[in-house]
């Protein structure tokens, strides 16, 4: 019996996602297409792909999936894969895709002149299409001005018992730990991380915008979280008033600056419309891409010359940390390791 082998589905066709991974792909393409694997949810994306289309003529098949899974069909399909662009949150995942030898350099001027050289790969494997930053939120109320002014503090005794923070298996915390690695080396970092633990309110539980949640509902006095789950908070009515109740610390602004990491995309390895997914890489860093694709995610835009959303400017001013984020990739495993030691779990 012979089995047709199904093509790469449309967004409008995503629910049959699940039966789809199951299955190979073709290995021949309309040449008037691209195909993108997104880790971004599909509202977060898609209109800025249909510009592109509408902009170019170009057809775009999105398919939706968590950054892992999207990984390993990546390493099942190699040279059969449909995919011609990836993209993905956190510089850790990106460099995971780096590591499997999944992605192809890409060299383009415009990119280099218009992504920052720490928001893109040295060798050109990824580049920052947004960037966010994983900062100190404190309670307004019990937690006074300047009490707290970067990451060292949060080992400090006196937060005992007063943290709320996510799981040592998020990508966002590892590569935050990645980053103090590269800064200080790993006993130092082993050190930070054991005080962090010990002022733990309670078990890692739940996502960030639980984290925030916590501090408002007084579980705990200081929490860390992305920049875009606070402005999600603040545009919401329903939880502006919730938001309010806690306050912005940017980390580290006499030093390194605030820890920062990045959605990105990368052109995959065996892309079948390589020129295309380059174009749309191009498109997707424009100017009005990045307006509205920031303004949607509620991240900043990597462009310097890009204003950031009303609502992320009302946060403030910060230095950012200028690590090239792929040492957040290269420094995972020590990471993880780290912080299994310390029982941050």
């Amino acid at each position: 019996m012979t089995v047709r082998q199904p093509r790469l589905l449309p967004v409008s066709l995503l629910v049959l996602l699940p039966i789809l991974l199951l299955f190979p792909v073709p290995q021949s393409y309309a040449a008037d297409e691209v195909n993108v694997y997104s880790a971004r949810k599909e509202q977060l994306i898609k209109p800025l792909l249909d510009r592109f289309t509408e902009a170019t003529g170009i057809q775009v098949n999105l398919l939706s999936a968590e950054a892992g899974a999207l990984l390993v069909r990546l390493r099942n399909e190699q040279r059969n894969t449909p995919a011609d662009l990836l993209v993905t949150v956190d510089a850790g995942n990106l460099q995971r895709a780096v590591e499997a030898g999944v992605l192809q350099p890409v060299s383009s001027e415009y990119l280099q002149q218009v992504v920052p050289a720490h928001l893109r790969h040295p060798d050109g494997l990824w580049y920052g299409l947004s960037m966010r930053a994983r900062v100190i939120f404190r309670s307004r109320e019990r937690v006074a001005d300047n009490a707290i002014n970067s990451y060292a503090d949060l080992a400090d005794a006196q937060w005992h018992g007063r943290l709320c923070i996510r799981s040592s298996d998020n990508i966002y915390n590892q590569s935050l730990v990645a980053a103090q690695i590269a800064h200080q080396g790993v006993a130092a970092s082993e050190s930070w991380a054991r005080g962090l633990v010990a002022n733990f309110a309670r078990s890692p539980q739940g996502g960030d915008t639980d984290q925030l949640l916590a501090v408002a509902a007084g579980e705990c006095d200081l929490a860390l979280a992305n920049t875009y789950y606070y402005a999600r908070m603040l545009a919401d009515p329903a939880q502006h008033a919730t938001a309010s109740k806690l306050v912005v610390v940017w980390p580290d602004q006499d030093s390194a600056g605030a820890h920062v990491n990045i959605s990105g995309a990368a052109i995959t390895k065996y892309a079948p419309h390589p020129q295309a997914a380059i174009q749309l890489l191009e498109f997707m860093l424009n100017e009005s891409s990045q307006q509205w694709y920031a303004q949607v995610n509620n991240e900043y835009p990597v462009r310097s010359d890009v204003a950031a959303s009303e609502i992320l400017k009302g946060l403030g001013e910060f230095k950012a940390d200028e690590l090239n984020l792929s040492k957040l990739g290269e420094n995972n495993a020590a990471a993880v390791m780290l912080m299994d030691r310390v029982g941050w779990h």
